[in-house]
């Protein structure tokens, strides 16, 4: 795993404008994961997918993150500030599909976790609860009673109520809460923190910035963009700061 040089800033941005957000993740891993092919990013759960771009982000960007919000109550606009360790639940590890056992109802079900292949699959669906019931569908390995296969069909709803409670437990990265208070109207909420979106936003604003630097320094030096993104950002903004002095 490596950072983010400012080529591949601006050519994951390139690239990621006519992907969606899933396709995104993925771009954005697999420029700083050579070593893992993308069949295995692909097969990360969504927990360990965010907990690779959150590193990922944090070896690119640093370690503090600076976000908005709006209060659903009185419609403030808040910012506020965090750090990757504040929200790291788990650390990135090697790729691999493991299998979980769940007891309930007297039924034994062995499940995976969803994966961005999973996501993918149900992007389209338009019924959160349909949805819902595709992803646990997909992870579903297998389900018996007594040594008896039981179709997903025939689970009663306790049973795959906890196998979501178990999934999520078992990828507790995949879904961040953060608790906000508003500070004109003292109002309380959660939100939920997308790695992935949050990541883009901040790349896009970085690749457009870029983009204006090796405008200005071409324009006023006649260097090359090759030239001008292989230089550090303290080189970078050396010689911008000489052609505004100028």
């Amino acid at each position: 795993m490596r950072p983010l040089s400012a080529h591949h800033i601006l050519q994951i941005w390139e690239i990621g404008q006519s992907q969606h957000l899933l396709d995104r993740a993925l771009t954005l891993l697999t420029f700083a994961c050579s070593d893992i092919t993308a069949t295995e990013l692909a097969s990360l759960s969504i927990g360990q997918r965010d907990a690779y771009l959150l590193t990922i982000r944090e070896m690119t960007f640093g370690s503090k993150l600076n976000g908005f919000a709006e209060c659903p109550q009185c419609w403030e606009r808040l910012e506020f500030g965090m750090n990757v360790a504040d929200i790291r639940i788990a650390e990135p590890v090697a790729p691999q599909v493991e299998e979980y056992s769940l007891a309930v109802e007297g039924l034994e079900l062995q499940f995976r976790l969803p994966n961005s292949w999973d996501l993918a699959a149900i992007v389209g669906c338009q019924e959160v609860g349909v949805a819902n019931s595709q992803l646990m569908q997909r992870c579903l390995v297998q389900a018996s009673r007594d040594g008896a296969t039981v179709d997903y069909r025939e689970l009663p709803p306790v049973a795959i109520a906890q196998l979501a409670a178990q999934m999520a437990e078992c990828d507790p990265q995949a879904e961040i809460l953060l608790d906000l208070n508003c500070p004109a109207c003292n109002h309380s909420w959660q939100v939920l923190f997308d790695i992935v979106s949050f990541f883009w936003t901040e790349l896009s604003v970085q690749a457009k910035r870029l983009l204006r630097e090796v405008h200005l320094l071409a324009r006023f030096y006649g260097w090359r963009e090759a030239d001008i993104l292989s230089m550090s950002a303290m080189r970078r903004q050396f010689y911008l700061d000489m052609v505004s002095d100028g």
